[in-house]
């Protein structure tokens, strides 16, 4: 079978490399390419923050950039190819936003093969520690850091003393943020009641990160079991998390970006808060160490301790309760509280 992918600029058109990079040895400036998860720049979530990165490296390290985006159902293959196809037009960094592009075998997966078959190209991928090459850069985070923070201020601000939790795919690095969202809200109420559901599994290709209607509809019955705020990790899903949010005259809590900052203005007075993953702070980072030929394999964790979790504050509605949840803020850094990274059985 032969899998073509195409070098397309996303829709938004942040990438300004129109023609594939020359590869001649006089050029100086820095190519970067970066390949989104399922969802893309648009996403209000994930993608977009890591699209952010990417134009401010644009911005300030004076570097060119091409932003490819990722299509619903494709196969590793199609992940593969489209990993080589940048390195193979002269990129000189490739960042593969998402675990998805470790694949089911980290070792032979599409970041693994890209990465030994194009040994002068420096790689990064987002969410996933597994994929370990001399020439691959792990952006990770303490997901369960920042979800145990919203967990608190779900817990907090809930009347009823139950709230929600929607992931879009059911593998560890979405699991992480339920493990720390139930630590957070059973930290303040011990005998909480939490509902959880997954939109989609690995097997389904994680498409649950794409389906506002399966958000919507996995949150108006969280709702109608009584759940008054819901905190979903499921990308541009959580659209569907905030619409029921808005009919059922409930809370959701945002991910990964500042949600409130993002939606649409009708939804904004539903969001109590966004549990902050600065992917856009690990992108641009990432940029500096191969602007500044500083690039370093392996695992990097960007946790509270170095600002790369938190919660967002926009629209006023954790103001009450800040000063708790900036005690829970110090405890998790000076290691007084240690946050689980699995759900309780």
């Amino acid at each position: 079978m032969v899998t073509t992918v195409v070098l397309a600029t996303s829709a938004c058109g942040s990438g300004d490399d129109t023609d594939a990079p020359s590869n001649s040895t006089t050029r100086t400036t820095v190519r970067i390419g970066l390949a989104y998860d399922i969802g893309g720049r648009g996403d209000k979530s994930f993608n977009d923050a890591a699209a952010a990165g990417l134009d401010r490296a644009k911005q300030e390290l004076d570097v060119q950039t091409k932003d490819v985006e990722a299509q619903k159902a494709e196969t590793e293959e199609e992940k593969y190819a489209r990993l080589k196809l940048l390195c193979q037009a002269g990129y000189d960094a490739v960042i593969a936003v998402g675990f998805t592009y470790a694949g089911a075998d980290p070792a032979a997966g599409p970041m693994a093969r890209a990465a030994g078959e194009c040994p002068d190209t420096r790689f990064a991928i987002v969410d996933d520690p597994s994929v370990t090459a001399a020439n691959v850069a792990n952006l990770v985070f303490a997901d369960e850091q920042g979800s145990f923070l919203v967990g608190a201020a779900a817990a907090l601000k809930s009347p009823a003393g139950h709230v929600g939790f929607v992931g879009g795919c059911a593998v560890d690095v979405i699991k992480r943020f339920q493990a720390g969202y139930e630590a957070g809200a059973r930290a303040v109420r011990p005998d909480i009641e939490i509902d959880t559901h997954y939109l989609s599994t690995p097997a389904q290709g994680c498409s649950g990160f794409n389906a506002p209607a399966a958000g919507r509809s996995a949150a108006e019955a969280m709702y109608d079991r009584g759940a008054d705020v819901v905190y979903h990790a499921a990308g541009s899903s959580g659209i569907g998390v905030f619409q029921a949010a808005k009919a059922k005259g409930r809370w959701a809590i945002g991910v990964d970006s500042d949600q409130h900052e993002v939606v649409p203005p009708n939804l904004r007075e539903v969001i109590i808060t966004s549990m902050v993953k600065r992917v856009d702070v690990a992108v641009f980072d990432f940029v500096k160490t191969v602007v500044e030929n500083r690039f370093k394999p392996g695992v990097t964790t960007f946790d509270l301790k170095m600002d790369g979790v938190g919660y967002a504050t926009s629209g006023g509605r954790v103001a009450d309760v800040a000063p708790r949840l900036e005690q829970f803020k110090k405890q998790i850094i000076d290691g007084a509280i240690t946050v689980p990274t699995r759900p309780a059985d």
